[in-house]
């Protein structure tokens, strides 16, 4: 099965995350989806990083009625930091009745080439490419056993998510109803007070 990968920190995840999901798989880029959760980088300090098993768990609300597509902790269990190559090689060994390719935003495709053995992950796994606001696709560098696929263009951050839950205001309609739910019950839990 051709499984694409889709790392980030998902906090949180919002509607932008899940219109790229079901394009990669409407235009049959892939035939499975996978949300990797990243893990807290030891090395950076982000202290506005929600815990990664409540990122995990809003992960897994967002997607519970989205077939194809799947939560993933595989990162939590790797050494960190972790290399984007050393996850698929794991992916791979684990998993070798897949192929997996990598998900990324045009941004990233740009400064691509600074990725940790890039040419390794092209070759070895292959890339599925989604448009951002800000890069036109045609200008985009162009590498082999790449897939450009066309997505709506959503100007949501999760930033942005996190200033407008800081402030009291309303998140309808930029995330999933349950993960907006989840949100405001850790806003609201005693431990946050």
């Amino acid at each position: 099965m051709r499984i694409a990968i889709f790392s980030g920190s998902f906090n949180p995840i919002h509607n932008g995350h899940l219109a790229i999901a079901r394009e990669v798989l409407a235009q049959g880029a892939a035939d499975e989806l996978w949300f990797f959760v990243s893990p807290q980088n030891p090395l950076k300090k982000n202290t506005g990083l929600l815990p990664e098993a409540d990122r995990l768990e809003m992960v897994k609300l967002a997607i519970e009625n989205e077939p194809g597509m799947g939560a993933s902790d595989f990162e939590f269990h790797l050494p960190r930091p972790t290399y984007t190559v050393n996850t698929l090689e794991k992916l791979r060994d684990n998993y070798p009745e897949h192929q997996f390719k990598l998900l990324i935003g045009g941004d990233n495709l740009v400064i691509f080439h600074k990725w940790f053995e890039f040419k390794r992950i092209i070759d070895e796994f292959g890339l599925i490419v989604y448009p951002r606001p800000e890069f036109d696709t045609e200008s985009l560098p162009k590498f082999p056993n790449t897939t450009i696929i066309t997505a709506p263009l959503i100007n949501l951050s999760a930033t942005e998510i996190r200033e407008k839950l800081n402030k009291g205001d309303s998140i309808t309609g930029m995330v999933p109803e349950k993960v907006a739910d989840f949100l405001h019950q850790q806003i609201n839990s005693p431990k946050n007070q």
